[in-house]
């Protein structure tokens, strides 16, 4: 978390610096937030008062006696940390310390004594589980391994922190006391265990903004068109289930309705405060809200991170006052927040239009944006769940809300537009977790150079990278789709119809035309039109006249009557190779588009399994079909164009289809030196002093290669001519000979290569060419053994400071930049993920034989992703690996050119350390 006052910590009480990085914002099992930090000297009087609240009961479990208050030096004891061989922990809630969690490193050892407590109002949030995550990630940073607890029997509360933390703990009994032994490294357990807690807490602290009991608007004008003021009548016209408080200074009255000075003056409970005062009165007003312990903040007010640096300071204070004091917050510059279920009924927004009740969740990044959205909802009937303005996301984002929607029974479905990720890394385990159940569409702006400055403009969102994203929404079976038009076509389908069990299309119409279209646009878009089986003709020509086409497309003619659609729309399907259907009706004079749309509701509404499977209509040149094809049950989505419902139905089927994909598994890998690796690792980058990061040579490069069982061309380094020659003799005629320069990238490019070196005298002429070309960068030859022609690859890993490792995948050589065929896959890849990664680029067939040239090791490449995939996941440090060319032929795969680079890791994020990410 930022901190704006950091140079005003105390330092411990043996003279070491106060270790920042152990701050954060953390969520409680109630949703409230809560600070853990380390503990300081001048928390002397807040210690006092916290073992003062502490029952009898809980004192005497902690210290295995009575103890009435704590003596001088044992407060001076508690107090007296070094960060490094002794730590201690603080929670602070409303500015008060409400748990302290610390270890002593037994001298000499990786071990380290442990003991925690938390005051009893606090008990049974997690908090215990909390500060013990927390500690056992500062003390794997300072070489400690293993937690030692004593711990009574009858601490049953503290035992069960113990278990459920996560970590392999062993217990041994003696008497009355409980051995625990703990090694406190990450397990499988620990990270499953800390993000479960996570997004149950998240998902509570959204219900605390979303269903609340009670509403003030603060900031409510007495006027018409003032947004205080329309958002005060928006929850009162709205039936709010209780209620509604407007608070203006200035005036007695709001819409009749008596008003209060200030939120103090309010009596009995407050749930939820939506502020809409100027950026200035913002921090005063959240501060009165914590003074009567309002649970959660709408935040309209403008005037923060979107105007700059200073309104980005604000902004972090502003989350910073709310965070101490127990609330959470949506916005700043943001248009509000919807709940349409009937036991809530909230509308704290200022929309012209009230969204009818439905069971999809939507939020926006985009206030204006979010209003457009609400309007076309209401328009293509599309029901919301509800609705979160998430504005400049200082706190609340879309993580939050798909933790909430992930166990919301009345969303069904999600909808997002994104400008920005608060934690992309997040965001993708959670959408991953919760698109197997309930589909996720994004609109994610931000996509061309054009577009990232209008968000960073209209935000202060940071650009990510669009390789990143497509990755990113791959990997989570999330749905993008690129325009509003789209999300609500897509949606449409998702909410109305049931999911297809393939990509096979049926097109019933009665012009030729529109269905030759469709048929192109479904191809197009990755779908298939298969013809009907024998038997489904039969049936379709019994009925339909002679001049029908009932192979697929199925042509009715302009004659044919609503009957005609509905029994042909029933007999198509029937057929197994049929999975949906679209329907275009192209009115005629002798057939009502009405008539036709309740013959196909009629339909519809009669499918069975196994015949129940997607509708869509397409209603060429008519809106007044619309109201019928909405009416019953279950809408039938209909589209302008031909085009538009192929491209939604395509967009459906791709979920489906990541849906059925086998999940996959990492393999266990033989040849794993991760040891050495992390050798080779620290003393490079010792070397580079204090450089940030360091390009390898070739050759080290080749050796951690080759530590994770990557096979490489043998190479040599030579850093004269006579070594180059001896290197070239031991190999074996022919050789490469290639420079080996910092700084030099596209050495073909730069004539820093030598093919098919066959002798002593053209090993020599090389080097001096190579020499006199690139002068004092040059810091020698690498001489390789010849590999055979092949398929050229290319194959990298880079470490994205948002969204973790990625691996990369391509053709190579030097046209790699020309041809762009590249594909990507976040870390870790299974070997589903790398079979799909080889198969993915354009130039894929090159891979599997053509014109008498056999097939290439395929199993042989995806080892290789496979084993970058892992050294990326163990090794941080290593950020950007290029493997150009890899050479695969039928029998091997090898890496004939690489470059690695390294940097010293950033803070070191445990998985199983939660806390809150801010902007």
């Amino acid at each position: 978390m930022d901190s704006d006052d950091s140079n005003n910590h105390s330092e411990s009480g043996s003279g070491s610096s106060y270790p920042e990085d152990l701050e954060s914002v953390v969520l409680l099992a109630n949703g409230s937030p809560a600070t853990i930090r380390p503990i300081r000297l001048d928390d002397r009087e807040l210690y006092d008062a916290f073992f003062a609240r502490l029952s009898s009961r809980t004192v005497y479990l902690r210290f295995f006696s009575p103890k009435p208050r704590l003596s001088e030096a044992e407060i001076a004891h508690f107090l007296d940390v070094d960060y490094l061989d002794r730590i201690a922990l603080v929670a602070i809630v409303n500015g008060e310390i409400t748990g302290v969690a610390r270890y002593d490193r037994i001298h000499g050892s990786n071990e380290a004594e442990v003991a925690f407590v938390v005051d009893d109002a606090h008990q049974d949030l997690g908090l215990g589980t909390l500060l013990l995550s927390h500690l056992a990630g500062a003390a794997r940073e300072r070489g400690i391994g293993c937690f030692v607890a004593d711990v009574l029997t009858d601490n049953f509360k503290m035992l069960n922190v113990f278990r459920s933390v996560g970590f392999d703990v062993k217990r041994s009994r003696d008497r009355d006391v409980v051995r625990v032994i703990m090694p406190i490294e990450s397990t499988e357990q620990s990270v499953a265990a800390a993000q479960e807690r996570d997004r149950k807490a998240a998902a509570r602290s959204m219900e605390r903004i979303l269903s609340p009991r009670s509403v003030a608007v603060v900031g409510a004008g007495r006027k018409r068109g003032q947004i205080g003021h329309e958002i005060f009548r928006n929850l009162i016209q709205g039936d709010f289930n209780g209620p509604v408080f407007p608070v203006n200074a200035d005036a007695p009255h709001v819409a009749s309705v008596r008003a209060y000075k200030s939120v103090l003056d309010i009596p009995g409970e407050l749930d939820l405060a939506v502020i809409v005062v100027p950026a200035v009165a913002v921090a005063e007003v959240i501060e009165q809200c914590a003074v009567k312990r309002v649970g959660g903040l709408v935040i309209i007010s403008a005037g923060f991170a979107e105007t700059g640096i200073d309104g980005l300071r604000e902004q972090r204070r502003i989350v910073r006052i709310a965070h101490s004091m127990g609330m959470r917050m949506v916005g700043p510059n943001c248009m509000g927040v919807i709940n349409t279920n009937q036991d809530i009924s909230l509308n704290a927004t200022f929309a012209p239009y009230v969204p009818f009740p439905g069971n999809v969740g939507f939020a926006s990044q985009s206030g204006g944006l979010g209003i457009a959205i609400l309007s076309e909802a209401r328009i293509r009937g599309l029901g919301i769940s509800n609705f979160v303005s998430m504005g400049n996301k200082a706190d609340i984002s879309g993580n939050d809300l798909l933790s909430y929607w992930e166990q919301d029974p009345g969303t069904h479905v999600a909808l997002l537009y994104l400008e920005s990720f608060g934690n992309p890394r997040t965001f993708s385990r959670l959408a991953r977790r919760m698109s197997r159940t309930k589909p996720i569409l994004v609109v994610k702006s931000g996509r061309t150079s054009a577009g990232r400055r209008g968000a960073t403009s209209h935000t202060a969102a940071m650009a990510t990278s669009e390789v990143m994203v497509q990755a990113l929404f791959r990997h989570a079976g999330v749905i993008r789709v690129d325009t509003l038009e789209e999300l609500f076509d897509v949606a449409g389908i998702l909410v109305n119809q049931p999911l297809p069990r393939g990509s096979g299309v049926a097109i019933v119409g009665n012009s030729g035309g529109p269905g030759v279209l469709a048929a192109d646009a479904c191809e197009g878009y990755g779908l298939s039109v298969p013809e009907l089986g024998s038997e489904t003709q039969e049936s379709l020509r019994s009925f339909l006249p002679a001049e029908a086409s009932v192979r697929n497309p199925v042509d009715l003619v302009a004659s044919a009557s609503a009957d005609d659609f509905a029994n042909a729309l029933e007999v198509v399907l029937q057929d197994p190779v049929i999975d949906s259907a679209i329907v275009i009706f192209t009115p005629p004079l002798v057939t009502e588009a009405d008539d036709v749309a309740r013959a196909i509701r009629g339909v519809v509404s009669r499918l069975q399994d196994p015949a129940n499977k997607p509708v869509l209509a397409n209603f060429l040149g008519t809106e007044g079909a619309i109201e019928a094809l909405r009416s019953g049950s279950r809408s039938i989505p209909w589209f302008t164009y031909p085009e538009s419902a192929a491209r939604a139905l395509a967009k459906v089927v791709g979920y489906t289809q990541w849906l059925e994909r086998p999940a996959g598994e990492v393999p266990e890998l033989a040849g794993i030196d991760k040891a050495g690796v992390a050798e080779h690792v620290e003393r490079a980058l010792s070397e580079g002093g204090r450089v940030p990061d360091r390009w390898l040579l070739g050759t080290e490069s080749v050796d951690i290669l080759r530590l994770y069982g990557i096979d490489c061309v043998e190479t040599v380094l030579a850093t004269n001519e006579e070594e180059a020659v001896a290197a070239a003799s031991r190999i074996g005629f022919p050789v490469v000979v290639k420079v080996e320069a910092e700084h030099v990238v596209h050495k073909s490019d730069a004539g820093g290569v030598a093919l098919g070196v066959s002798s002593a005298g053209e090993v020599r002429k090389a080097y001096s060419e190579m020499r006199n070309l690139f002068g004092e960068s040059m810091r020698g030859t690498v001489v390789q053994q010849l590999v055979p022609s092949g398929v050229e690859l290319v194959m990298g890993i880079v470490q994205d400071p948002s969204f973790g490792p990625v691996v990369m995948f391509g053709l190579g050589g030097v046209t790699v930049e020309v041809l762009h065929d590249v594909a990507y896959r976040l870390v870790p890849l299974t070997d589903i993920d790398a079979a799909e990664l080889v198969r993915s680029i354009a130039g894929a067939p090159l891979l599997f034989g053509y014109r008498g040239v056999p097939p290439v090791d395929t199993a042989g490449l995806e080892e290789i992703l496979i084993r970058l995939s892992r050294l990326a996941d163990d090794h941080p440090e290593i950020v950007e690996v290029d493997l150009n060319p890899v050479i695969a032929t039928a029998d091997r795969c090898v890496v004939v050119d690489t470059r690695m680079r390294l940097a010293h890791a950033s803070e070191q994020e445990f998985e199983d350390v939660p806390r809150l990410r801010l902007k």
